[in-house]
């Protein structure tokens, strides 16, 4: 007979009816003869108890759902529960019950009795489900191997337990047995008491103890690990102080031990990436090993120093205040509208989209314009700080990324000294020059730049020195460069270009007026009230003494015109205030430098006035033609690039296959020959914008007719008589305007060009826009073309040979 069938034996009737209590986080199982302590303290849980001490000494005790409530109903108690001896009952020092008792039997709760003063309750039992098949017997060996590896990786569970569950052969009985005593949460343990049937909790029972023991194993190798850690660390301190007590005995001890204490103080307390600190903290242990006379000392403490010098986690907060922006970009540039548009634009979509990735922007155009101080204004808009480098004439990849340091001198490359100067991993990086990297066997520093203006993968760049992953995600790049065809393409399409065109000569004087003057007065020593310097002096300065795109030259002009008026006032052979006017500049500057072209009235056939770009802005060009005794031969001078003498000899072609329509001879092309010339023959020229200039000139010259005084003209041509758009369109008008021509003729493509022009300007010109050549004879020579039908050369019929194909 089991201990369950004796201990149900030993009690003659379980009464039908039975007091009750709920317990909390607990579920108490039928294992006769284990005592479960209960510590109680509610009313109607005593005045149950102590019914129950009266009478038989039988109480059915039952789980509550919900364990923070106190008064818990019906409808929060499970159904199954354990019927239970009372074994002792006590009062402890705070004046509750303690209550031990002994589970007899599972019960279902069949109703509930109403009583006010505590639970009372209907039961009826419920006895095991059994089954004595080879199933059963198998679960039951399984259950035992399972329990006995617990036992035996446990250190809680004493050894002679695996003897108590050897000695029991009632499956139900071991299964109860088990159950009470592992971990597992009241809605498992309420599981396996109302599983009857002894095959089922078997298995249940398996299956729980399975993941217990997989547990404990787990847990076992953890402690073992950290024990080898413990010892392992124990190792190196007990070595170290060796180490220390070797050196005290070499006179070799005291700083380096404290310098090296301190170094790993320092990474202690650096907020660096995991990896970083892995790095460091390796590298300053290796240090304690090393003589710190010996040159690898000296390596690894700079290695060192740099991981701490690095910025990681410093970072500033961006403003994103769009009015303030613009209000920075305004004061620092004038003009310049369309640029600072685009970089408001690019701020404000950094501050609705909040992460860091987005175009990186090369600000493209002729020098002195303002390029790099762009990128100073832009960082102070964001409030963050500012580095620049220039890649000029960069041509090692180590620049960029750094030398390894397995090299003497080694350091690490400009990024990360930009970095460590800004203080901060979100600085504004204004990469200088870009245009003008070079490459030879040392590498190429434009593929080394790939990475760092690779948004989607600059979150991890690898600098050779340092070898460890650095975040460059939060740096705004910024870029410039005066020509973007040098530029490599898989570098420049990881940039959006920004053209940023020459200031117009209205510009120029409005940018000397209000920053060149004060900056170069306070420079020199000199405030407004003592020089005052006239706008005719400042033009003439500009249209003279200067030809740029930018405003460079103009400032050391200025200078040059300041000092002169200093030393005087010094000298005292002038007294203030001193009016700078064209005399003043011309005495400081010395003879003029630039002689503008200007509208001269063109009354001789064979020449036409175009319009040129350059890299300092719009010019006029003069394109005179001749004829003399010859064999129709065509010779250009004046230093023509290719693609201006292939205008020039598509206009002779033009002009030959419509010589009918335009009443030119035949026999000009074969016994007169042409010279066609661009004077100021040292300035190299080239690009297709020339050729209706080209083609008017030599037909005023074949045709014998001037072409239309004050008309200027650009745009390329192509042997059907078709004009193309051009480019530069802005700078050649302002050529116009400023030489004094009052019409300008434009291909009609560029009409929308005139937008970029001030209004002001525009009302002084008027404008023709053509889209074939016949409109431009029409427009500067009165030549209105009929156009012939064009006529077919007949051909020779074939002679008859015969063959039949």
């Amino acid at each position: 007979m089991s201990k369950k069938s004796t201990a149900l034996a030993a009690v003659t009737r379980i009464p039908s009816e039975l007091p009750a209590i709920a317990v909390k986080n607990a579920v108490v199982f039928p294992v006769p003869g284990m005592p479960v302590p209960l510590a109680v303290g509610r009313g109607k849980t005593l005045r149950s108890i102590e019914v129950a001490a009266t009478s038989h000494g039988l109480v059915f005790v039952v789980t509550q759902r919900d364990p923070e409530d106190e008064d818990p109903g019906p409808l929060d108690l499970y159904r199954i529960g354990t019927i239970c001896r009372i074994t002792r009952l006590g009062r402890s020092a705070d004046n509750s019950q303690e209550l031990v008792i002994e589970g007899i039997a599972r019960g279902r709760i069949e109703r509930f009795l109403e009583t006010s003063d505590r639970l009372h309750v209907e039961v009826s039992t419920l006895d095991d489900t059994r089954s004595a098949d080879a199933e059963t017997q198998a679960l039951l060996r399984n259950l035992r191997e399972l329990a006995a590896k617990v036992i035996e990786l446990s250190p809680r569970i004493p050894s002679e337990a695996h003897q108590v569950i050897e000695g029991i052969e009632d499956p139900g009985h071991l299964t109860d047995l088990i159950g009470a005593q592992m971990r597992l949460g009241v809605a498992e343990k309420q599981q396996l008491l109302e599983t009857s049937d002894v095959k089922v909790r078997l298995a249940r029972v398996i299956e729980h103890l399975a993941r217990e023991a997989e547990v404990l194993e787990i847990t076992g190798r953890i402690r073992t690990e950290v024990r080898g850690s413990l010892d392992k660390h124990q190792r190196e301190v007990f070595l170290r102080e060796q180490l220390k007590a070797i050196r005290k005995e070499l006179g070799d001890e005291g700083d380096a031990d404290e310098e090296s204490d301190e170094l790993e103080e320092r990474v202690a307390r650096a907020e660096m990436p995991e990896p970083v600190k892995k790095a460091a903290t390796k590298e300053v242990r290796r240090l304690g090993r090393i003589n710190p006379q010996s040159a690898e000392y000296t390596v690894a403490r700079t290695y060192v120093d740099w991981l701490l010098e690095v910025p990681w986690a410093r970072r500033t907060q961006d403003k994103n205040d769009l009015k303030d922006a613009q209000r920075i970009l305004d004061h620092d540039h004038y003009g310049l509208l369309k640029v600072k548009r685009r970089i408001i634009e690019f701020l404000a979509v950094r501050k609705l989209k909040g992460d860091m990735k987005g175009p990186i922007l090369c600000l493209a155009g002729p020098p002195g314009v303002g390029k790099t101080s762009l990128g100073k204004s832009v960082a102070q808009a964001l409030g963050r700080e500012f580095v620049r480098i220039s890649l000029g004439g960069v041509r090692d990849e180590a620049e960029i990324r750094g030398h390894r340091r397995t090299y003497v001198g080694a350091l690490p490359g400009r990024i990360v000294q930009g970095l460590k100067r800004a203080g901060t991993m979100n600085p504004v990086f204004v990469l200088d020059e870009i245009d003008k990297l070079g490459n030879d066997f040392r590498g190429d520093p434009a593929s080394a730049l790939l990475e760092v203006l690779d948004p989607e993968q600059n979150d991890a760049f690898s600098d050779h020195y340092l070898e460890v992953p650095i975040d460059l995600s939060g740096v705004l790049f910024m870029t410039t460069a005066n020509r973007i065809d040098t530029i490599p393409p898989a570098l420049r399409d990881r940039m959006e270009i920004i053209d940023v065109p020459g200031y117009l000569e209205e510009e120029k004087e409005a940018i000397a007026r209000g920053h060149l003057v004060p900056r170069q007065l306070e420079e020199h020593g000199l405030d407004a009230a003592q020089v005052r310097v006239s706008d005719e002096a400042l033009r003439y300065v500009i249209g003279r003494y200067t030809r740029e795109a930018g405003v460079r030259t103009l400032n050391r002009e200025i200078a040059s015109v300041m000092r002169s008026v200093a030393r005087d006032i010094a000298a005292g052979d002038v007294s203030p205030p001193v009016n700078v006017d064209p005399t003043r500049v011309r005495a400081a500057l010395g003879p003029e430098k630039h002689f503008p072209e200007s509208k001269e009235d063109v009354t001789e056939p064979g020449v036409a006035v175009g319009l040129a770009w350059t890299p300092v802005g719009g010019d006029i060009l003069f394109i005179e033609t001749t004829d003399m005794k010859g064999s129709g031969k065509l010779t250009l001078t004046g230093q023509l690039g290719e693609v201006m003498k292939e205008s020039a000899h598509a206009a002779m072609s033009f002009i030959h296959a419509r010589a009918d329509e335009l009443g030119i001879p035949e026999e000009m092309f074969s016994e007169r020959s042409f010279h066609l010339h661009l004077p100021s023959g040292g300035i190299p020229k080239d690009g297709p914008s020339a050729g209706v200039t080209i083609l008017t000139a030599l037909t005023s010259l074949l045709i014998d007719k001037p072409v239309k005084p004050g008309l200027a003209m650009t745009g390329e041509i192509t042997l059907r008589g078709m004009v193309l758009p051009v480019g530069g369109v802005k700078e050649k008008v302002l050529a116009a305007v400023r030489a004094g021509f009052t019409e300008v003729l434009l291909p009609s493509r560029n009409a929308g060009d005139l937008e970029e022009i001030p209004p002001h300007l525009l009302s002084t010109v008027q404008f023709h826009f053509v889209d074939r050549m016949d409109d431009v004879l029409q427009l500067a020579l009165g030549v209105k073309s009929k156009r012939a039908r064009p006529r077919r050369r007949k051909r020779k019929a074939p002679e008859a040979t015969g063959a039949v194909n």
